[in-house]
């Protein structure tokens, strides 16, 4: 499955999604790339935007190949292959480091004058525009999981079928348009895969949340 953009994949979740019956859910994006798909979800199904933020915690030479992922409050997993992938304890301290400071850095943006919206009682999805690994998935699951959230879902267009089978067990419903058995990155599932900025993340999840900019 191809698709368009960022915008095609949420109109193409969002059925999926809106047969769930979720009540005024809450659409906690991945920044940065996710942005766009949760403002495109919650235009069509309603609901309120913010973000989850989680930072993976990349591979020595390898930044994009994820050993493990940091949440915003300190929270960390480490996946079972990162030593062979070259990181060991030192590596991933440093790289705790260095991430937590980016971590302040995108809230200070993101949201400046205000804190994280709540997610305790509420239905809550958690959606990223693909999961190659699903370390930062599994990680933003687990921390908005610890708020109680009356029902909590995962939503991807696109995952590597192991990257689905560990998330299963962190959310209470798992929407996913297509795992491919030959997966090897997400930007190939789609034909516009350009970067989000800071900048266009910031000012779509302002426009999102009717704030001034």
């Amino acid at each position: 499955m191809i698709f368009e953009d960022r915008v095609d994949a949420a109109l193409r979740l969002a059925p999926r999604l809106a047969a769930l019956g979720l009540a005024n859910p809450l659409w906690l994006a991945i920044p940065r790339g996710a942005l766009p798909l949760a403002v495109a979800l919650a235009a069509r199904l309603g609901g309120e935007v913010d973000v989850v933020l989680v930072r993976k915690l990349g591979a020595p030479g390898n930044p994009e190949f994820a050993v493990g992922a940091l949440a915003e409050d300190g929270q960390c997993i480490v996946l079972p292959w990162a030593r062979q992938a070259g990181a060991d304890e030192a590596w991933i301290a440093a790289e705790r480091a260095r991430e937590a400071v980016k971590i302040r850095a995108r809230r200070a943006l993101l949201t400046p004058q205000r804190q994280a919206c709540p997610a305790t009682g509420r239905d809550v999805v958690v959606i990223d525009d693909g999961m190659a690994t699903g370390a930062t998935m599994q990680l933003a699951l687990m921390c908005v999981r610890a708020e109680q959230p009356a029902r909590l879902v995962c939503a991807v267009p696109v995952a590597s079928p192991d990257a689905l089978a560990r998330v299963r067990a962190l959310a209470d419903d798992v929407v996913c348009l297509s795992a491919p058995a030959d997966f090897s990155a997400v930007g190939q599932h789609y034909r516009d895969f350009a970067q989000v900025s800071d900048e266009d993340a910031a000012s779509l999840l302002r426009r999102a949340r009717g704030e001034h900019p």
